[in-house]
């Protein structure tokens, strides 16, 4: 940990060089620190500026959550799976490939013709009453049922992907991994959406700094509702990407017929976990970090061409057991597009076989914070279990 910053009513946790934070994320944390409700802020590498709250930021709030600090997209995260492959084993043709998962996981606004049978869906069972409970959600998505239902199993866009990893160094230097990162789709944000816009009316959230602090508190509806409507699409998030690594699989095992799967490690970064500290029973939002409990397998990716680890957590409650969830943008996707072109992501992606056009510059490496530096800024959080980088990155 650099410094725990003072000028707060809770003192704010920082893994991070807070001279190297811009001045508008320093605004965002001060102002979360400040809120009545919060027990303890903690602040990771990868740290920057974001919609509703920092990234990167873990929020332990008493009998309070701010559902603009969770943000739209709740649940998202990793899930990642070593195969029994080795590098000498993949085709030749990673376009091939790489099309081959395109035509198996829909990416960017498409969506399934045909919604994904649970049954090619191994080990998440309980399918009936999770969508039974779909009529209990705000009244106004209602109407979306059928497009959750077609979503589920898709990657979406943005910072979401899907990759073939090989693993560096050790005795298992050149295992095949693959690797994907998305969320809970549209209807997490539509769900998002309806109870950010309720928690800005709310009379207590009158007078706070920002609006995107506005929270609910505990023994109200308004809480009672967000919660609900939380914990369903945290667990939607986590059967899409589960739906999705059985759809990659299959596309691999297609390809290279034989392959075996290890169990799968998998982990939200933009959630809300009920966890107790110092006695206190709190709400943690972890915007932008994962959850790095003794023993805890996380993932930590860096960018489309700089490689990910997977990691295990120590334990460490001084950053509420968290470490972060990437290597965070250092700058905007605005900025990355007037910045970069497509020969400067074709030279940056060298060696991986991906999308190198203007569709998606705002993702090149340069964009993103060196991935050895965070990961080395966080040693009392995590160990390094394994260190992957991509030859093939699927984006939407």
């Amino acid at each position: 940990m650099h410094a725990a910053l003072e000028g707060a009513r809770v003192p704010i946790r920082m893994w991070a060089d807070p001279s190297s934070v811009e001045d508008a994320a320093m605004r965002q944390l001060r102002n979360v620190a400040n809120l009545p409700w919060v027990h303890g802020l903690a602040v990771m590498p990868d740290v920057h500026y974001g919609k509703g709250a920092t990234v990167g930021s873990v929020i332990a709030m008493r009998d309070a959550v701010s559902p603009a600090a969770v943000g739209v997209d709740i649940g998202c995260g990793m899930s990642a799976v070593r195969t029994s492959l080795t590098a000498s084993d993949l085709p030749d043709d990673l376009g091939r490939l790489r099309r081959r998962i395109e035509s198996a996981v829909p990416v960017g606004f498409a969506m399934h013709k045909t919604p994904v049978n649970p049954a090619r869906v191994p080990g998440v069972g309980g399918w009936d009453e999770f969508w039974s409970s779909f009529g209990e959600l705000h009244a106004g998505v209602q109407n979306l049922r059928d497009r959750a239902r077609a979503q589920l199993g898709s990657l979406g866009g943005g910072n979401h992907f899907i990759e073939v990893c090989l693993e560096q160094g050790g005795d298992d230097e050149g295992r095949v991994w693959l690797m994907l990162h998305s969320g809970s789709r549209g209807i997490g944000n539509e769900l998002a959406k309806r109870h950010i816009d309720i928690a800005r009316r709310l009379p207590h959230n009158a007078d706070l700094p920002d609006r995107d602090l506005a929270v609910f508190v505990a023994g109200t509806p308004e809480m009672a509702a967000y919660r609900r409507d939380l914990f369903w699409a945290q667990d939607y998030a986590a059967r899409n990407r589960a739906a999705m690594v059985a759809l990659v699989q299959r596309a691999l095992a297609d390809e290279v017929p034989g392959v075996r799967f290890d169990e799968p490690v998998s982990c939200h970064h933009n959630y809300v976990a009920e966890e107790t500290y110092d006695g206190v029973d709190v709400l943690v939002t972890r915007k932008g970090a994962i959850r790095a409990g003794s023993g805890d397998l996380g993932i930590i990716p860096g960018s489309m061409g700089t490689g990910s680890y997977i990691v295990r957590g120590l334990g460490n409650e001084a950053s509420f057991l968290s470490a972060s969830h990437g290597a965070g943008r250092r700058m905007s996707r605005t900025k990355a597009r007037k910045t970069f072109t497509e020969a400067d992501l074709a030279a940056q992606t060298s060696g991986v076989e991906c999308r190198k056009d203007a569709g998606v510059v705002d993702e090149i490496p340069a964009a993103y914070k060196d991935i050895e530096s965070v990961i080395a800024a966080q040693t009392d959080l995590v160990e390094v279990v394994a260190h992957l980088k991509q030859v093939v990155c699927v984006k939407g």
